[in-house]
């Protein structure tokens, strides 16, 4: 794509595709119809709050520090906080809910699977390399976080047995105004960016939404480090 569109549809194009095989993914319309495992949420629920979104961020962190911009900074530092207080959030209710749903407890000793780990790397790589590359890395799971928890939230089974966690998993009406926010950014960012940064940009968002399907793919399939 050229630099003549705005940054924003660029990504909205790229990512289309991957965002319809995710909310299609068994993993997603298992928890809308509740025949998903409970060993696959569980094991979701601990690779999202115990490596993914620690790693994330941490990626926020250090891609805000190489911003050129105070606004940047400001937005990726708030999401930072954000990050980890969703990941108590979720940690905790999982918790509780857990025997009513008739799931696994989380093992606090269950390391990274092998999807888990190369996803976290791949924050960590990107946001070390520059500032396009840690913002390419980083959007895909904001947009995906709100595009998937509005369409299990729309499109569940009132009556399935996972609905108390699909609430719960929704991160609220505000978190539309996050995504905008950085959505509207990439926007800002493409007309900044040399062509070259902005290709940097792109190439890491193409990775990283393939990575929010690698996520699903390992909860369903729930793979582990061989012995």
């Amino acid at each position: 794509m050229g630099r003549g569109i705005m940054l924003q549809e660029e990504l909205k194009e790229l990512a289309a595709p991957i965002l319809d095989k995710v909310t299609a993914h068994p993993f997603w319309s298992g928890l809308r119809d509740g025949s998903l495992p409970g060993e696959s949420l569980a094991h979701f629920v601990h690779q999202d709050t115990a490596h993914l979104l620690p790693a994330y961020a941490r990626a926020l962190a250090r891609t805000a520090a190489a911003a050129r911009d105070d606004a940047y900074t400001a937005l990726l530092g708030r999401s930072i906080t954000g990050t980890l207080e969703a990941r108590d959030k979720l940690r905790e209710a999982y918790g509780n809910l857990a025997p009513g749903l008739g799931t696994p407890q989380l093992d606090p000793q269950t390391p990274a699977d092998p999807a888990t780990h190369a996803h976290c790397s791949f924050f960590q790589a990107a946001s070390a390399t520059s500032f396009a590359a840690g913002f390419g890395a980083l959007l895909p799971m904001v947009w995906f976080n709100f595009q998937v928890s509005n369409h299990l939230l729309e499109r569940h089974d009132p009556g399935s047995r996972y609905a108390p966690w699909i609430e719960i998993y929704h991160p609220g009406e505000g978190y539309g105004y996050a995504v905008k926010a950085f959505m509207a950014t990439a926007d800002r960012i493409g007309e900044q960016l040399t062509g070259a940064e902005r290709a940097e940009l792109v190439d890491h968002f193409a990775v990283s939404i393939r990575y929010e399907w690698a996520f699903a793919e390992g909860a369903w399939s729930r793979p582990s480090w061989p012995l």
